[in-house]
């Protein structure tokens, strides 16, 4: 592991900074001093600003918008993506995804996780959360290389014997206490039991134990589908959250739950009255196309539950683009809830941009504000779909194109410029992760 040096100034003028707050400057610009941002500033730059900075860049009055995070993925899977598109999930996982993934090699991952990571920064993504099992020391590697930033976690499934779950638990807490806030504070890590139904109770609760001892989160699927929580009530007699309460749990640590599409209101107050902070990530096209339904975001954003947006793996959804998810999250709710006042431009760009910086606790990054790390988009306004430009929330989340994404920074460091990646090979991965894909392939049959 490295310790970066991040001691670049920079100042961008003849942009356009938006914040989550909705503050706006239509001709401003911004410095950047070790990976934060100093100044925010309307108008021209002075001489003096000029001067104490290393770098002066051009913004052509682009708009400079905080990134997005995206909480939920298991990009370890994106060698398939389109290897299987009409089954629900359950079968989807026992008869072509766990398949697949039994052959895959330490190869094989790194060509699905660079082609994610390619992705991700062309689409506008600076931080997400990625929830696997295979080569995760790897990945936090790849991380350092670069440039991102990542909640990491060695995903465990309880299905197996107790000596196994030893092995597994040694395993996401050995990844856990060795990761956590390294890359300069760029990666953090989360304990993260697959799910109710791939975890004993008992499991999650050694796992939520180890959560708290080292004061980090704890991540898992929730009532992704009506079956899965069926079958927990009738083996329990309780809804997952429900049971998860019983066993107090809820209290123990902080959570992030993927999915939770098969809630009502009751399964909702629990959330609500619980001592933690517990957030939800609503994966809305991955629900849509397993056809696993559409969760009860209204209600939750009642109940004041932080959401966010994950795109979940690309073999569910089938892009990792969030500016797509982010859109859909608008327009399904309006729709399925017939009240176009529901999920406004604010409310939906928050939960792709600073509700999840929050979740994965990343605190250091409060947005386009004084005082945050520099993790931020430019975006060229000079499209026809983005006119009239004075309508900048409204074009972001229902107009906006990944495609109009020009430039990616964390922490005050270009990861893209001129849509040009300046920390991936573009060419040589997308070869690689066909070329290991057909030879898994090949071995399936």
């Amino acid at each position: 592991m490295t310790k970066e040096n991040n001691t670049h100034s920079i100042l961008i003028r003849n942009i356009n900074w938006v914040s989550h707050q909705q503050n706006q400057v239509t001709n401003g610009y911004v410095i950047i001093e070790n990976g934060t941002f100093s100044k925010l500033g309307e108008g021209e730059p002075t001489p003096q600003e000029l001067d104490r900075v290393k770098q002066v860049k051009w913004g052509k009055g682009k708009w400079l918008i905080p990134g997005f995070v995206n909480t939920h993925t298991h990009t370890g899977m994106n060698l398939q993506r389109g290897y299987s598109d009409q089954l629900p999930l359950q079968q989807w996982l026992q008869q072509k995804m766990w398949p697949f993934e039994a052959n895959l090699d330490r190869e094989a991952v790194a060509a699905a996780r660079g082609l994610a990571m390619v992705e991700m920064i062309k689409s506008g993504t600076t931080t997400f959360l990625e929830m696997y099992h295979l080569f995760m020391d790897d990945f936090a590697e790849d991380i350092i290389n670069s440039g991102m930033r990542a909640s990491l976690m060695r995903a465990m499934i309880g299905l197996c014997s107790r000596e196994e779950q030893d092995a597994k638990l040694k395993e996401a807490t050995h990844f856990a206490k060795t990761w956590h806030k390294e890359a300069n504070g760029r990666i953090h890590t989360m304990m993260a039991p697959h799910a109710p139904y791939t975890c004993p109770p008992d499991f999650i609760e050694r796992i939520v134990e180890v959560a708290n001892d080292l004061s980090i989160p704890v991540h898992m699927h929730l009532a992704e589908t009506l079956k899965e929580t069926e079958d927990h009530i009738h083996t329990y007699g309780l809804h997952p959250i429900q049971h998860l309460e019983e066993l107090q749990l809820l209290n123990e640590v902080d959570w992030l739950f993927a999915h939770a599409v098969h809630l009502k209101e009751k399964h909702i107050e629990i959330i609500q009255n619980a001592q933690s902070n517990i957030s939800i990530s609503h994966n809305p096209i991955s629900n849509l196309k397993l056809g696993s339904g559409i969760a009860p975001i209204k209600m939750m954003l009642e109940k004041g539950i932080p959401i966010t947006l994950g795109t979940d793996s690309v073999a569910s959804n089938n892009t990792l683009d969030m500016v797509e998810e982010m859109r859909v999250a608008a327009l399904i709710h309006k729709g399925i809830n017939q009240n176009p006042m529901l999920m406004d431009e604010i409310t939906t760009f928050n939960m792709a941009t600073i509700n999840g910086y929050r979740a994965l606790q990343f605190e250091q990054v409060k947005g386009i504000v004084e005082g945050s790390e520099a993790d931020f988009l430019l975006i060229n306004q000079n499209e026809a779909h983005l006119q009239p430009s004075i309508q900048i929330f409204s074009h972001l989340v229902f107009a906006l194109n990944s495609h109009d994404i020009t430039d990616v920074y964390v922490q005050g460091k270009a990861l893209m410029e001129n849509r040009e990646l300046l920390t991936l090979d573009k060419e040589k991965i997308i070869q690689e992760a066909n070329a290991h894909f057909h030879r898994l392939e090949g071995l399936l049959k």
